[in-house]
């Protein structure tokens, strides 16, 4: 009887051994799909080995690449258009819708970081600037004079002592009928804003498509805009459908978080600058420079709970890819060194390291990307640092004017001859 007994025990036992490792197997695999899901990773970039096109006029600014590397927008005397390098055409072109101070037309553009989809804004005069409304005010009597009272019901003046040696009076003097009341109003007239500031998504078909336009959608307005505003910054997180904004207004600046889908607000507090913009891609979480009187930190925005990163004011935000922060330290205009930080979750800490010391000239016309093979590239017209493996590769820019594509694969230089503009792409390293 034992031995049956211990014979059936093994059996359970291994059962439940073989159970637990077939459950543990299939959790492991639902928690990755799970990952991949929350915290998709952004597609490999598409490179184009030697690209180059003639494009008429001179006027040619902000020049920015999509993701696909085969279009191309910019301004043009003040007009955004969008050119495809493919077929060495204009397929899209925006101008303002009128010549008033607050007719702007698009004041910002930038494509998305995983597809070919440009999010621009578009600034225009606001037809009904003003508005009234009719306010109700103390209620007046027919004479015009105010009475705030409750309207009452006839009363007769209050009993005397009755005199028992006199007979009662049958007419008791009746005081005044009430006052009929008038209501009174005025109208005040109320300023919304002189401007209105919509959102668009471009959306471009593949670029060897003849017969499909581009997808011009209209997403929203931001009434809380402030008219003339210009954006300095916007990063995007494509997980939760975030724009982050940094807004000049008279030399005040305010952070906007945009849900393209429900609401707009202001992040920053009072008498605080918000720059250095950083999305994660992960959670969402927004990464800035806070600058309030003479303090200035890092910090770790999840809608209204703050975390600061860091204390040390000679520290920037360099950038954010694939769930990994870059800080960079700065000191006489020099970038000295590099930290980075893996996200784990919304809650844990970030736990830097540094990746790279040295010395590259870092002055105000400098700019940052974080590439996809996740090397650092500080650059200016005339020259790029490529940081990658803890050591800084430098590339000479021979354009007249060059600009890296956001991915960091695609150098796009610019030269200007005659009455057009020649754009060259060729892989940057």
């Amino acid at each position: 009887m034992r031995k049956k007994t211990r014979a059936f025990m093994r059996t359970l036992t291994s059962w439940i051994i073989v159970s637990l490792m077939l459950q543990f197997t299939f959790y492991f695999f639902l928690n990755g799909q799970v990952e991949k899901i929350m915290a998709p990773v952004i597609a490999q970039p598409i490179v184009v080995e030697n690209l180059e096109a003639e494009i008429p006029g001179t006027n040619l600014e902000n020049l920015q690449i999509s993701y696909g590397k085969d279009y191309l927008a910019y301004h043009e005397n003040g007009v955004l258009k969008v050119y495809n390098l493919r077929q060495e055409k204009v397929v899209f072109e925006k101008a303002p819708t009128g010549d008033s101070d607050y007719d702007m037309g698009v004041i910002y553009y930038q494509w998305l970081p995983d597809r070919d989809t440009l999010v621009y804004f578009f600034a225009r005069k606001n037809p009904n600037p003003t508005t009234t409304v009719i306010v109700p005010i103390e209620e007046v009597d027919e004479q015009g004079s105010v009475d705030n009272s409750a309207a009452t019901s006839p009363t007769t003046e209050p009993d005397a002592v009755e005199d028992p040696n006199q007979a009662p009076n049958p007419n008791p003097t009746t005081l005044e009928k009430p006052i009929k009341k008038v209501p009174k109003t005025r109208t005040e007239i109320r300023y919304n804003n002189p401007q209105i500031t919509e959102v668009f998504t471009l959306e471009l078909p593949p670029s060897d498509e003849k017969e499909i336009a581009p997808d011009d959608r209209f997403n929203r307005s931001i009434d809380s805009f402030p008219a003339r505003g210009e954006i300095k910054q916007m990063v995007v997180s494509t997980f939760t459908n975030l724009l982050y904004l940094s807004i000049e207004d008279k030399g005040q600046f305010q952070l906007m978080e945009i849900d393209i889908m429900k609401n707009v607000r202001n992040l920053n507090r009072a008498q605080e600058t918000l720059a250095q913009l950083a999305a994660s891609d992960k959670f969402g979480t927004l990464y800035a420079k806070s600058t309030s009187g003479q303090s200035e930190r890092i910090i770790a925005l999840q809608g209204w709970n703050r975390e600061v990163i860091s204390e040390d004011s000679d520290d920037i935000i360099l950038g954010n890819r694939a769930g990994t922060l870059y800080l960079g330290h700065v000191q006489n205009n020099t970038l000295v060194s590099i930290r980075s930080a893996e996200e784990h979750s919304e809650e844990d800490n970030l736990e830097f390291k540094t990746i790279w010391e040295g010395s590259i000239p870092f002055g105000d016309h400098k700019n940052v990307i974080i590439g996809a093979k996740n090397e650092i590239i500080v650059y200016d017209d005339q020259k790029a640092h490529i940081i990658q493996g803890g050591k800084n590769k430098e590339v000479t820019l021979n354009g007249e004017e060059n600009y890296i594509s956001f991915d960091g694969v695609e150098l796009i230089q610019v030269t200007r001859v005659g009455m057009s503009t020649k754009i060259k792409l060729q892989p940057l390293q």
